[in-house]
């Protein structure tokens, strides 16, 4: 048998939402060509060609068609093809050439599909603030 103190109850009039988006910026469905660069644990510059998934402000998502061993939180430039930056869904910084990213997810490979790896890009904060500014606006 059991004995204990009182048990307290938490009440809330709020339903729990399940896939609640707490993205500050809209993510954009896209296949385009794209560049990894990043330094190994030797320092050794190492390179590896990515097809972008989806692009936001401040991230992308790539799949690896052959996997690559990034670390999470290692830092890399990723690089869309010159011609695919000309898409209007393409976020400002991915159209100047090569943006310093770092990885924040990594998924594995299965059979159905390559290896992904989600990067946030490293934009300037004022950026960020006039994106939260337009969002409030809106």
């Amino acid at each position: 048998m059991l004995t204990g103190g009182t048990v307290k109850h938490i009440w809330s009039d709020e339903l729990p939402t399940k896939n609640q988006d707490k993205r500050t910026a809209e993510r954009h469905p896209i296949a385009l060509p794209a560049r990894l660069t990043w330094k190994d644990s030797r320092g050794m510059t190492r390179f590896a060609s990515v097809v972008a998934r989806n692009v936001s402000e401040f991230g992308v998502y790539v799949e690896c068609p052959t996997p690559v061993s990034i670390p999470l939180y290692r830092l890399v430039q990723v690089q869309l093809d010159r011609v695919a930056t000309e898409q209007g869904v393409v976020p400002p910084a991915l159209r100047q050439g090569r943006v310093l990213s770092a990885v924040y997810r990594v998924t594995r490979p299965s059979p159905s599909r390559p290896q992904g790896l989600a990067l946030r890009m490293m934009v300037d904060p004022r950026r960020a603030a006039s994106v939260e500014q337009r969002r409030a606006t809106a």
